[in-house]
């Protein structure tokens, strides 16, 4: 569970305010240089959509970084919403006894 106050930022953000500002990259130069088209990357920037691990494989390659990297970006994203919006007192537990756990840890 991510306990922070304020939301993670989306990838898409800090894709836009931090890697393309210092490069001074344009949304074309840079959906060039990764092969995706310009439309495609807009939705990610606009937090339209996510990071794929297609996606994160060419980002990570560009700006030599990791894959893993963007992954746990979008992860972090979509956990802090997750946990925003589940309602976990109308979800059933599923629970061993505590006999039945020791039987299956051995």
């Amino acid at each position: 569970m991510v306990k922070r106050g304020l939301p993670p930022s989306h990838p898409g953000t800090i894709l836009r305010e931090i890697f393309m500002q210092e490069r001074n990259l344009t949304v074309t130069e840079l959906a060039e240089g990764l092969g995706m088209t310009r439309a495609n990357l807009s939705a990610i920037l606009n937090m339209r959509a996510g990071i794929s691990p297609e996606v994160a494989v060419k980002l990570s390659e560009a700006f030599g970084n990791t894959a893993q990297f963007w992954i746990n970006l979008q992860t972090n994203y979509e956990l802090w919403h997750a946990e925003k919006k589940v309602k976990r007192s109308a979800i059933r537990h599923f629970r061993l006894p505590a006999d039945k756990k020791q039987a299956t840890r051995a």
